[in-house]
């Protein structure tokens, strides 16, 4: 497959840890419908600005993403699906470590980024099939196809839902193990059932009903819950918030 500018983009077994790292990132701050700007990149990845311009204009020259001045950049398609078959590879990493291994959600994330990047995808394709081939991550993230295809679905945070909804959590952040802990203290992770009991005004904490246990927690947490209120219907699209 001929990236832009006619170049052939590299095979994925060919790419470096720090150009998947790359391209993974964009991908996730691409998902919003707008390119990526290169401070979000530098942001995102803890490294200098003049790197990430560096490794942008390495990466157009091999085809992989697209870079317009003060526009921001985009995956090119051969640049997605290397994204996407990292993203592939962590998030079965994830689910294999918590089903096969005994792993909390919480440990997960860390390990998986070291085999990410040494895994192949034939190791990681039995990996998935010893654990009977996960939809998702323990934090409710979908994991691509073997094809590098993946089907997102958006959900509102838990913050938007009014006093008195009821909703399935579906995802949760996974970037904060101790954000991770304390939803497991709370009974909050993918597949609950909450219901909004009641809302402080401006900006005040949010009571649920959590199985028979009532729990608060604050606005900036119920953010980062993922959720689809009782009754609403999915809806798919290439831009779900989740990270990874």
């Amino acid at each position: 497959m001929k990236g832009a500018r006619g170049k052939r983009a590299p095979a994925t077994r060919e790419l470096t840890a720090p150009v998947e790292d790359y391209l993974k990132a964009v991908y996730e701050l691409e998902r919003a419908g707008e390119p990526a700007a290169t401070t979000q990149l530098a942001a995102r990845l803890q490294v200098a600005p003049a790197s990430v311009t560096g490794m942008v204009r390495r990466l157009a020259g091999q085809g992989l993403l697209t870079h317009e001045r003060y526009r921001g950049v985009r995956l090119t398609a051969p640049g997605r699906q290397a994204a996407l078959r990292t993203i592939r590879r962590h998030r079965v990493i994830e689910a294999y470590l918590v089903r096969a291994l005994g792993y909390h959600w919480d440990e997960v994330d860390v390990e998986a980024e070291r085999l990410e990047h040494a895994a192949s995808d034939r190791f990681v394709d039995r990996m998935a099939r010893a654990i009977g081939e996960p939809t998702v991550d323990p934090h409710g993230a979908p994991i691509p196809s073997r094809d590098g295809a993946v089907e997102e679905a958006r959900y509102r945070p838990l913050a938007d839902l009014a006093a008195g909804a009821t909703a399935e959590v579906m995802q949760v952040s996974d970037d904060d193990p101790s954000l991770l802990r304390y939803l497991d203290d709370l009974a909050i992770k993918p597949g609950s059932t909450v219901r909004v009991v009641d809302r402080a005004p401006f900006g005040g904490p949010i009571t649920l009903a959590v199985g028979r246990a009532t729990r608060v927690v604050g606005p900036a947490l119920a953010e980062r819950i993922l959720v689809r209120p009782r009754g609403a219907r999915r809806v798919r699209d290439g831009g779900a918030r989740s990270r990874k």
